[in-house]
């Protein structure tokens, strides 16, 4: 392994750990976790921006239920068992299921749809050793699974407007170029012919709408639907599989989900499966990759290092640490008994983007001394500098503002 590759650089980071006795299970640290809660509250932000509904389903479910909607017969030999007494268990390898359980909680009517709902679904799939991979490839993880509940005359815009906000998102964290293909029908599948030829064409057809032309990949589609299939590449130009929009008309019939249309009959609704990052896990290894190890601000688990020069400023450095904190800018102090300089490279090796070294003068004259990654130093009052690091610690704020 190269010193750019994340299961290096979440190690000498001390973002993550994996151990011999727990494979394929993450255990993320302080500084790990808090990337990983950034990356997630703002894709949440962006999915309740675009209408969806947050929710939380079991991670524990009956062997039947599984059995029910077809993933024990086409994902059994990947998914733990848990065995309850009599009762066969089953951790969930995905949540789509789980969200049809919601939706059919009380009688739906045409008028409420579309209705999208959103989960960072904790899942398990028992990978083959041999498949793992750091956390890009994982037995646990958390996805960004969403669903929406559609009618047929729904279903072009609704997976539009999922590319575009596949696109936004990509875009703002920094992977502008992106290529997608159309997953169609395998050679085992449920559902007719007739449903596989439409929901391939309508995902083509929006696809296009949003000025993409997908490439086709033959037979690599669910078995309850065709879907496309979003690759990004990075500055290394590598391609990594991450985002997928599906459609399908198979789950709500086999878990009996049903509206009230509007001749007052009972009628199926389609569904649309969707994720844009796919596992985070995966997304931060590949954000780690594509940035070398140094994220940007608003993505760094600690974004500023406070240092006082000596012990005498630790009063002083300690309210700087405070209001840092308090504009919500996560900040760390680094106030040891080792020199100034040598505090500057630990700071350094941990990806710190900036330094806040505060002596005698800033402390007499309330100012603060901001040093960048690069060396460059601006010596400003401490609520300029509170306010220029909390506009860079915006998601997707410029990686470095002129001082």
């Amino acid at each position: 392994m190269d010193d750019l590759d994340h299961r290096n650089l979440g190690v000498k980071l001390k973002l993550w750990h994996l151990q011999e006795d727990a494979p394929g299970m993450v255990f993320w640290h302080p500084r790990g976790y808090a990337v990983y809660r950034v990356l997630e509250d703002y894709l949440r932000r962006k999915m309740r921006r675009a209408g969806y509904a947050e929710v939380r389903t079991p991670q524990l479910l009956p062997k039947e239920f599984w059995g029910r909607s077809g993933h024990w017969d086409k994902f059994g030999e990947h998914m733990f068992r848990v065995d309850d007494g009599e009762l066969a268990m089953a951790l969930k390898p995905m949540s789509c299921p789980c969200h049809v359980q919601i939706f059919n909680k009380g009688l739906r009517s045409w008028r409420e749809l579309p209705i999208r709902f959103a989960e960072f679904g904790a899942c398990h799939r028992n990978e083959p050793s041999g498949s793992l991979h750091g956390i890009m490839r994982t037995r646990a993880f958390e996805q960004d699974d969403a669903l929406v509940f559609c009618r047929e005359q729904d279903v072009e815009s609704e997976v539009a407007c999922f590319i575009a906000l596949l696109d936004e998102v990509y875009r703002e964290l920094g992977f502008p170029d992106y290529e997608v293909a159309l997953a169609t029908r395998p050679a085992v599948r449920a559902g007719d012919d007739a449903v596989w030829d439409w929901s391939e064409a309508k995902l083509g057809d929006a696809a296009r709408q949003c000025g993409l032309v997908p490439q086709i990949n033959p037979g690599e589609g669910a078995f309850y639907g065709p879907k496309l299939e979003f690759a990004l590449r990075d500055r290394l130009g590598r391609s990594w599989q991450c985002g997928t929009v599906q459609v399908d008309g198979v789950l709500p019939q086999r878990l009996e989900a049903s509206y009230v249309a509007p001749d007052g009959s009972r009628a199926r609704p389609l569904m649309i499966h969707h994720a844009i990052f796919g596992s985070l896990g995966r997304m931060i290894a590949i954000l780690l990759e594509h940035h070398g190890g140094v994220l940007p601000f608003w993505l760094s688990p600690d974004q500023v290092a406070v240092a006082p020069i000596s012990k005498d400023q630790a009063g002083y450095g300690a309210d700087v640490l405070a209001a840092f904190e308090d504009a919500g800018i996560r900040a760390v102090a680094y106030d040891g008994a080792d020199t100034l300089s040598r505090r500057i490279v630990a700071a350094h090796e941990m990806a710190v983007p900036v330094m806040a070294i505060v002596g005698e003068r800033e402390m007499r004259d309330g100012r603060v001394s901001l040093r960048e990654r690069d060396g460059s130093q601006a010596d400003v009052p401490l609520a300029e500098a509170v306010s220029r690091l909390q506009a860079r610690a915006r998601p997707c704020a410029p990686v470095v503002e002129a001082l």
